[in-house]
């Protein structure tokens, strides 16, 4: 390759520098190191060259490619190289930082080896479809193909706001994302300490609890005890085409083992999870407990009660499943999916539109703490890890606030000279 030099390039100079059998440079006056290079193809292209570290004679030469002469103004070329030519001054390398920037991951890449590096193999499965999910569905389309470093608080923020609709899903996606960065930062994927999930102020989010009075439960097992005998009523739309469906049936039951598990739902304040995926061996039914050898908080004991116990005796053992899956015996070897029908029919049947599988978790807690069991207990039954969890119940345990109340109120009375005792006297 062949070096020619001229004085400041200008367009004349890019429309003049003709191919040549070799391709051949043309440097700047002005810039040192910046060039029109000149390819036998007719291509031409701004280059910038430099001596990288400390420079000298020995130091090899580098070479960035700026761009395409078709691209960038004589002068434009010119600015960058000027940038280049700073940067080596102050000892940086635009070469590395050029291959860098290239290099870098997009959020894309940088979610699939959150979850493949971290989520998978240190979490739960149930975590793992839950970022996923958070992630396919609502990080990735908003910034999926942009480079992972460049991301804003502003971008990370919008989204928040994207999904204010729901703030308990918008505040998730911000701790997944949170996480995610703070894996890319520990794993060289991000720059540390870099972080544009952090700061940003979360929506405070309205209680969900749902509690139930005694004649909705009356309610629901009127309903669970239809569904599972004669089953749910119901009434042919005119609008739909059902033409195939047969006129003399218009009811469904859910099955023995769908029943069960809403009532062990109930009876216990388990979570759904824990009930569909309970094994007959997990049930010791010597000493009235069942012992999940893995749970949302790790290994658990769930303590049988009478009703509890009483629904698990009388049910039909198929397979390794306690609650068995519908139809064939084959689906009995794998856990039933989800309680989405059954619990629909029975939540409908008795007017209870609204209401949540977890609810009955809440309920059976509301009822604990507001019989005065203390927090302490409600926690063990539901297999809380952590007191802060069970404190949620607080406002339900009116039993030391009314012996306080009592306290209170008897001293003042005494002290006036009233009591349950003592009758009002005339003024």
């Amino acid at each position: 390759m062949t070096t020619r030099a001229t004085a400041k390039i200008t367009k004349r100079t890019v429309d003049g520098s003709m191919p040549a059998r070799a391709r051949y440079t043309v440097f700047d006056s002005e810039i040192r190191g910046f060039g029109l290079r000149v390819f036998p193809t007719g291509k031409k292209s701004w280059v910038f060259e430099y001596k990288s570290g400390a420079g000298g004679r020995r130091a090899a030469t580098k070479r960035i490619t700026i761009g395409r002469a078709d691209e960038f103004t004589p002068d434009e070329a010119r600015k960058i190289a000027d940038r280049f030519r700073s940067m080596v001054k102050i000892g940086q390398d635009p070469q590395a930082d050029k291959a860098s920037e290239r290099s870098a991951v997009s959020v894309r890449e940088l979610a699939e080896q959150f979850l493949i590096k971290h989520v998978k193999p240190k979490r739960k499965g149930s975590t793992f479809l839950y970022y996923q999910d958070i992630l396919n569905r609502i990080v990735l389309p908003a910034i999926g193909s942009r480079k992972a470093k460049d991301i804003s608080r502003a971008q990370i923020a919008k989204i928040h706001l994207d999904w204010s609709h729901t703030p308990f899903q918008a505040n998730r996606t911000m701790a997944v994302v949170a996480s995610m960065y703070s894996f890319g930062a520990k794993n060289g994927l991000v720059p540390e300490g870099w972080n544009p999930a952090l700061r940003i102020e979360k929506y405070v989010e309205s209680r969900r609890e749902r509690f139930l009075s005694d004649d909705e439960l009356e309610r629901i097992g009127s309903a669970i005890r239809e569904a599972e005998t004669v089953g749910t009523p119901w009434n042919i739309d005119p609008a739909k085409n059902t033409k195939h469906v047969p006129r003399t049936i218009q009811s469904t039951v859910i099955g023995e083992h769908a029943a069960a598990a809403l009532r062990l739902l109930l009876f216990t304040g388990a979570r759904v999870g824990e009930v569909l995926n309970l094994k007959w061996s997990h049930v010791d039914f010597g000493r009235g407990l069942l012992l999940l050898p893995d749970s949302k908080t790790g290994r658990k004991t769930i303590v049988l009660n009478g009703p509890a116990l009483d629904v698990l005796v009388k049910l039909t053992k198929v397979g390794t499943f306690v609650i068995a899956g519908d139809g064939a015996a084959g689906k009995s070897e794998k856990p039933r999916s989800d309680l989405k029908r059954p619990w629909m029919m029975v939540r409908k049947r008795a007017g209870l539109d609204g209401l949540r599988l977890h609810d009955l978790r809440h309920n059976f807690a509301s009822f604990g703490v507001g019989g005065g069991m203390g927090l302490p207990i409600i926690g063990k039954l539901l297999g809380h890890t952590q007191a802060s969890t069970t404190e949620r119940y607080a406002h339900l345990d009116a039993d030391p606030l009314r012996r306080a109340s009592n306290a209170i109120a008897s001293t003042i009375a005494s002290a006036m000279g009233e009591g349950p005792s003592t009758r009002p006297k005339p003024l």
